[in-house]
């Protein structure tokens, strides 16, 4: 079998590594990819947005199944394009996509389909906007309508931050044509946690569950980044926990999407705040997260690829079922200094072997470019370094033990991922 990956990204990278290690799978290409990609697929020069480029590519390669990695294709509507002329795609059409490619569409699925979620109101004036921001009586959180990278969301502690907030997306457009429209939605406090899961139209495998680190500083301190880290699986997420996203978002979701004439097919995550024992949905993504994937799939002890096969060919995945390791995994995000703000490309990276050959570790490359034989940044997030352990300590310890081994000008990295989770066993 021959595999398409698209994207270039960590998560494309464990995407691409997993499905290198299934008996089905002869040969991978990915497009673009990146340094590490490289070492473990074939490379080719196309942009993930390029969908023109790229079906040819699935055509005159006679590609088995493509697998789409990052949100903006499938926003654009690659894998409506791919099926239309009858090519094996994984990953939900354009108007399913819409799950992350618009806040306001996902917040009105959720009201419709009585799923929980925070109050809200969407405004494309600045003026209602600030109506809305003077008369609630909760903290807010502002987030741009479109998709900003993870970045466009806004957490406020006061009216005045929240009125900052509604000017820098429709006033000073920093995220672009994304901040044409608002949401201002209700501030929850409690933990958050990733709940991942695949889904054929009907049937719903779920993944196991995780825990991002958005914020860019220990103690989730400053701007929310893409993730600057993750464990599996998250302590929070227990089985009563599992039961009630099970049966009162995600079904209920697939139902209401397919009464809307929406059939969702490909990867479902739900990010989630908990409440006293209640989920409410905070966003919707529809891809696997970043860095989420990195320790979901090192603790993925099945082959990935009879699910992502079965689903881009529209079969049903009803009786296939997945297995985990029981010991947890954890991701450690080493990324450019500035980011999320500016940073500079281009720094040597040494060390990653070293890493590498620790038991039970592996490097993701993120934002990286490889000349001849050596590592270079190219991005913000530039590695996810993640290991697999027996228990959450020692795991920890071991991730960090494999990030000291690293080294790139201006590295940065938080120290803190998993904490949360290690005060849950205090």
């Amino acid at each position: 079998m021959k595999v398409l990956l698209v994207g270039s990204g960590g998560r494309e990278h464990t995407l691409c590594w997993k499905i290198a290690q299934s008996s089905l799978v002869d040969e991978i290409f990915c497009a673009p990819g990146n340094g590490g990609i490289a070492q473990e697929a074939i490379c080719i020069d196309i942009a993930s947005e390029d969908i023109g480029s790229l079906m040819r590519f699935a055509k005159d390669n006679a590609i088995d199944c493509t697998v789409v990695g990052p949100e903006a294709p499938l926003v654009a509507g690659l894998v409506d394009a791919f099926r239309a002329e009858g090519l094996p795609v994984f990953g939900p059409e354009k108007n399913a996509a819409l799950l992350e490619g618009s806040k306001i569409f996902a917040k009105e699925v959720l009201r419709d389909c009585s799923i929980p979620t925070a109050r809200f109101g969407t405004f494309t004036g600045i003026a209602h906007a600030k109506d809305f921001i003077r008369n609630a009586d909760f903290d807010l959180v502002v987030k741009a309508d479109g998709l900003a990278a993870g970045k466009g969301v806004i957490v406020t502690s006061s009216k005045d931050e929240a009125f900052d907030a509604v000017e820098t997306i429709l006033l000073k457009k920093e995220f672009g044509s994304s901040g044409e429209s608002v949401v201002i939605e209700e501030r929850l406090r409690g933990e958050e946690a990733s709940f991942i899961a695949i889904c054929d139209g009907e049937h719903i495998i779920p993944l196991a569950s995780s825990q991002d680190h958005k914020p860019i500083f220990d103690n989730d301190k400053g701007p929310n980044t893409g993730g600057m880290g993750a464990y599996s699986p998250a302590p929070i997420v227990d089985s009563t926990i599992w039961g009630k996203v099970m049966d009162e978002i995600l079904y209920p979701l697939v139902a209401g999407l397919r009464a809307k004439g929406i059939t969702y097919r490909g990867v479902l995550y739900a990010g989630l705040m908990i409440v006293d024992s209640t989920p409410s949905v905070l966003e919707f993504n529809v891809r696997m997260g970043d860095p989420e994937t990195q320790p979901l799939l090192m603790r993925l002890s099945s082959d990935i690829v009879p699910v992502l096969i079965t689903v881009a060919q529209g079969g049903s995945i009803r009786n296939i079922e997945l297995s985990w390791e029981t010991g947890p995994s954890v991701c450690v995000v080493m990324a450019s200094g500035g980011y999320p703000g500016s940073y500079e490309k281009g720094k040597k990276i040494t060390g990653i072997e070293h890493a590498d050959a620790l038991e039970g570790v592996k490097v993701f490359h993120a934002g990286t470019r490889l000349e001849g034989s050596s590592f270079f940044t190219s991005g913000g997030r530039v590695l996810g370094v993640t290991a697999l352990g027996q228990d959450l300590p020692a795991t920890i310890e071991k991730a960090y033990q494999a990030v000291s081994l690293i080294s790139f000008d201006s590295a940065f990295y938080r120290n803190d991922i998993g904490f949360k989770a290690l005060k849950r066993f205090a």
